[in-house]
Protein backbone atom coordinates (compact mmCIF):
# COMPACT_ATOMS: atom_id res chain seq x y z
CA UNK A 1 0.00 0.00 0.00
CA UNK A 2 2.83 2.39 0.91
CA UNK A 3 4.52 1.62 -2.39
CA UNK A 4 1.32 2.45 -4.31
CA UNK A 5 0.95 5.73 -2.43
CA UNK A 6 4.56 6.68 -3.24
CA UNK A 7 3.98 5.89 -6.93
CA UNK A 8 0.76 7.95 -7.03
CA UNK A 9 2.45 10.93 -5.33
CA UNK A 10 5.38 10.65 -7.74
CA UNK A 11 3.12 10.56 -10.80
CA UNK A 12 1.08 13.52 -9.57
CA UNK A 13 4.25 15.48 -8.90
CA UNK A 14 5.65 14.70 -12.34
CA UNK A 15 2.39 15.69 -13.98
CA UNK A 16 2.40 19.02 -12.16
CA UNK A 17 5.96 19.74 -13.26
CA UNK A 18 5.07 19.20 -16.91
CA UNK A 19 2.01 21.45 -16.89
CA UNK A 20 3.99 24.68 -17.27
CA UNK A 21 5.15 25.08 -20.85
CA UNK A 22 8.81 25.63 -21.62
CA UNK A 23 9.87 29.22 -22.34
CA UNK A 24 10.78 28.21 -25.91
CA UNK A 25 7.33 26.66 -26.48
CA UNK A 26 5.16 28.27 -29.16
CA UNK A 27 2.31 28.91 -26.70
CA UNK A 28 4.66 30.60 -24.22
CA UNK A 29 6.11 32.82 -26.96
CA UNK A 30 2.66 33.72 -28.34
CA UNK A 31 1.38 34.76 -24.92
CA UNK A 32 4.57 36.65 -24.13
CA UNK A 33 4.01 38.66 -27.32
CA UNK A 34 0.28 38.98 -26.56
CA UNK A 35 1.06 40.33 -23.07
CA UNK A 36 3.58 42.78 -24.52
CA UNK A 37 1.25 44.11 -27.22
CA UNK A 38 -1.79 44.13 -24.92
CA UNK A 39 -0.13 46.25 -22.24
CA UNK A 40 1.83 48.48 -24.59
CA UNK A 41 -1.26 49.40 -26.59
CA UNK A 42 -3.91 49.13 -23.88
CA UNK A 43 -2.15 50.38 -20.75
CA UNK A 44 0.84 52.40 -21.95
CA UNK A 45 -0.74 53.96 -25.06
CA UNK A 46 -4.39 53.94 -23.87
CA UNK A 47 -5.69 52.42 -27.12
CA UNK A 48 -9.26 51.70 -26.04
CA UNK A 49 -10.28 50.32 -29.42
CA UNK A 50 -7.61 47.65 -29.01
CA UNK A 51 -8.61 46.96 -25.40
CA UNK A 52 -12.29 46.58 -26.26
CA UNK A 53 -11.42 43.98 -28.90
CA UNK A 54 -9.16 41.97 -26.59
CA UNK A 55 -11.07 41.91 -23.30
CA UNK A 56 -13.88 39.41 -22.77
CA UNK A 57 -17.42 40.72 -22.42
CA UNK A 58 -17.59 38.91 -19.07
CA UNK A 59 -14.17 40.22 -17.94
CA UNK A 60 -13.32 40.38 -14.23
CA UNK A 61 -10.34 42.17 -12.68
CA UNK A 62 -9.29 41.43 -9.10
CA UNK A 63 -6.95 44.00 -7.58
CA UNK A 64 -5.57 43.78 -4.05
CA UNK A 65 -5.90 47.55 -3.58
CA UNK A 66 -8.68 48.52 -5.98
CA UNK A 67 -11.18 45.71 -5.43
CA UNK A 68 -13.17 43.74 -7.97
CA UNK A 69 -13.96 45.33 -11.30
CA UNK A 70 -16.14 44.15 -14.15
CA UNK A 71 -15.44 45.20 -17.75
CA UNK A 72 -17.35 48.48 -17.49
CA UNK A 73 -15.71 49.57 -14.23
CA UNK A 74 -12.30 48.48 -15.52
CA UNK A 75 -12.64 50.76 -18.56
CA UNK A 76 -13.92 53.61 -16.40
CA UNK A 77 -11.02 53.28 -13.95
CA UNK A 78 -8.45 52.91 -16.74
CA UNK A 79 -9.70 56.12 -18.38
CA UNK A 80 -9.69 57.95 -15.04
CA UNK A 81 -6.56 56.57 -13.35
CA UNK A 82 -4.24 55.38 -16.12
CA UNK A 83 -5.05 57.50 -19.14
CA UNK A 84 -6.26 60.89 -17.85
CA UNK A 85 -2.90 62.46 -16.99
CA UNK A 86 -0.58 62.64 -20.01
CA UNK A 87 1.99 64.67 -18.03
CA UNK A 88 2.64 61.89 -15.49
CA UNK A 89 1.59 58.73 -17.31
CA UNK A 90 1.63 55.34 -15.52
CA UNK A 91 3.53 52.71 -17.53
CA UNK A 92 3.60 48.93 -17.06
CA UNK A 93 6.60 46.72 -17.86
CA UNK A 94 6.73 42.97 -17.36
CA UNK A 95 9.65 41.16 -15.78
CA UNK A 96 10.12 38.73 -18.68
CA UNK A 97 12.15 36.27 -16.58
CA UNK A 98 9.15 35.83 -14.26
CA UNK A 99 6.65 34.77 -16.94
CA UNK A 100 5.08 31.33 -16.77
CA UNK A 101 2.35 29.85 -18.97
CA UNK A 102 0.04 26.94 -18.20
CA UNK A 103 -2.16 25.67 -21.07
CA UNK A 104 -5.86 24.91 -20.56
CA UNK A 105 -7.31 21.98 -22.50
CA UNK A 106 -10.77 20.62 -23.13
CA UNK A 107 -10.69 17.05 -24.48
CA UNK A 108 -7.13 17.54 -25.72
CA UNK A 109 -7.84 20.84 -27.50
CA UNK A 110 -6.38 24.07 -26.17
CA UNK A 111 -9.01 26.65 -25.27
CA UNK A 112 -6.96 29.01 -23.12
CA UNK A 113 -4.00 29.53 -20.87
CA UNK A 114 -3.03 30.89 -17.49
CA UNK A 115 -0.14 33.33 -17.52
CA UNK A 116 1.62 34.41 -14.35
CA UNK A 117 4.47 36.77 -13.64
CA UNK A 118 5.66 39.98 -12.08
CA UNK A 119 5.09 43.44 -13.46
CA UNK A 120 6.60 46.79 -12.58
CA UNK A 121 4.90 50.15 -12.79
CA UNK A 122 6.55 53.45 -13.57
CA UNK A 123 5.66 57.10 -13.82
CA UNK A 124 6.65 58.54 -17.21
CA UNK A 125 7.20 62.23 -17.79
CA UNK A 126 8.33 63.78 -21.06
CA UNK A 127 12.13 64.15 -21.38
CA UNK A 128 12.74 62.31 -18.08
CA UNK A 129 13.74 58.80 -17.04
CA UNK A 130 10.83 56.56 -16.04
CA UNK A 131 10.46 56.45 -12.24
CA UNK A 132 9.67 53.07 -10.66
CA UNK A 133 6.54 53.30 -8.48
CA UNK A 134 5.58 49.71 -7.63
CA UNK A 135 5.91 46.00 -8.33
CA UNK A 136 3.21 43.34 -8.22
CA UNK A 137 2.41 39.78 -9.18
CA UNK A 138 -0.24 38.96 -11.76
CA UNK A 139 -2.25 36.04 -13.06
CA UNK A 140 -4.08 36.28 -16.37
CA UNK A 141 -6.61 33.87 -17.80
CA UNK A 142 -6.52 34.08 -21.60
CA UNK A 143 -9.16 32.41 -23.77
CA UNK A 144 -8.59 31.46 -27.40
CA UNK A 145 -11.68 32.58 -29.33
CA UNK A 146 -11.76 32.19 -33.12
CA UNK A 147 -7.95 32.19 -33.21
CA UNK A 148 -7.62 35.35 -31.09
CA UNK A 149 -6.42 35.59 -27.48
CA UNK A 150 -8.95 37.37 -25.25
CA UNK A 151 -8.26 38.40 -21.66
CA UNK A 152 -10.95 36.90 -19.42
CA UNK A 153 -9.71 37.23 -15.80
CA UNK A 154 -6.94 39.24 -14.15
CA UNK A 155 -5.52 39.04 -10.66
CA UNK A 156 -3.08 41.81 -9.73
CA UNK A 157 -1.75 41.39 -6.21
CA UNK A 158 1.13 41.74 -3.75
CA UNK A 159 1.72 45.37 -4.72
CA UNK A 160 4.84 46.81 -3.13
Amino acid sequence: MKKLLVIVVFLLTCNGVKSQVDKSNELFLKLKIQDSIFFERGFNQCDFTYLEAHIAKSFTFYHDQGGIQDRELFFENTRKNICANSIQKPIRKVDEKSLEVFPLYDNGKIYGAIQTGIHDFYKREKNKEDVHTSRAKFTHVWLLESGKWILKEVLSFDHK
